[in-house]
């Protein structure tokens, strides 16, 4: 739950930034997807959940 809520935080961050400066290109589209993905709840969060979990504990075994 904790690595769920700290990535709807990080992505909502992204994000704004991103519309502020007016970069949105495919790149921040695609964060923008994976935080509607994690807002919205639906069949396909889990798997994207899952994902984002094993990346981060690749990513923290480095």
């Amino acid at each position: 739950m904790a690595l769920s809520t700290s990535a709807v935080v990080l992505l909502a961050v992204v994000l704004v930034v991103m519309i502020r400066s007016r970069s949105i290109k495919a790149g921040p589209a695609t964060i923008a997807v994976l935080f509607g993905f994690f807002l919205a709840g639906t069949g396909a969060n889990e798997p994207i959940r899952e994902t984002v979990a094993s990346l981060s504990q690749r990513t923290s075994q480095l």
